[in-house]
């Protein structure tokens, strides 16, 4: 298995426990820095795979492509860690990589742990508290929308839907003993609770 881990925003005492339990265990940690390499340093050896920084997307599809290729053999042999600044699902080199490896070795399973993102970074070393809604970018289009406190999600869902959104994922009390995670509009339920959230994308 191919696991993404986020190692948080830089400091070393804000990784998770679940991440060093990882980097520990793991038969294989590589990661895409040296600023990555310090911060997994106290608990394994890590190798430093090549990502450059381009826009050249043909060159960069080489080179995700190529570092799939090494990850996969090791991949289907055991644990093997991928561990990376900030969260492996907030615009990060892991969706590159796990987009990849899923089109070329699908045999290959993933999956991730989530760390601490520049988001929220942000808002804890600058003071400014995000208490309603706000808008993320990175002057892509814009293909996601979440909607937190999502307390009646078939009509959310729906609502979406008539904004062009075609993908829904709905989510409660994640990584509870209560955890639901339901794929499709059409198995929504009407009524979620606080700690719900509908996620809609599209192409």
């Amino acid at each position: 298995m191919l696991i993404g881990v986020g190692l948080g925003p830089g400091a070393p005492d804000l990784l998770t426990l679940r991440a060093v339990e990882l980097l520990k265990n793991s038969d294989k940690v590589y990661v895409p820095g040296k600023m990555a390499e310090e911060l997994v340093k106290p608990y394994v050896e890590a190798e430093i795979l090549d990502f450059p920084m381009l826009t050249d997307y043909d060159v960069l599809n080489e080179v995700w492509k190529k570092n799939a290729e090494l990850l996969a053999d090791e991949a289907l042999k055991g644990d093997v860690v991928f561990g990376l600044i900030g969260d492996p699902n907030f615009f990060s080199t892991f969706t590159h990589l796990k987009r990849v490896m899923k089109k070329y070795y699908p045999d290959v399973e993933t999956a991730t742990v989530p760390g601490i993102s520049s988001i929220t970074s942000f808002a804890s070393r600058t003071g400014s508290e995000v208490d309603s809604s706000f808008e993320v970018t990175d002057g892509s289009d814009k293909k996601t929308a979440i909607r937190l406190k999502a307390k009646s999600p078939k009509e959310i869902a729906e609502n979406f839907s008539k904004e062009g959104y075609t993908d829904f994922i709905f989510a409660e009390r994640l990584f509870s003993e209560k955890e639901n995670i339901i794929y499709g509009i059409e198995n929504f339920p009407e009524k979620g609770n606080y700690f719900s959230i509908v996620c809609a994308s599209k192409e």
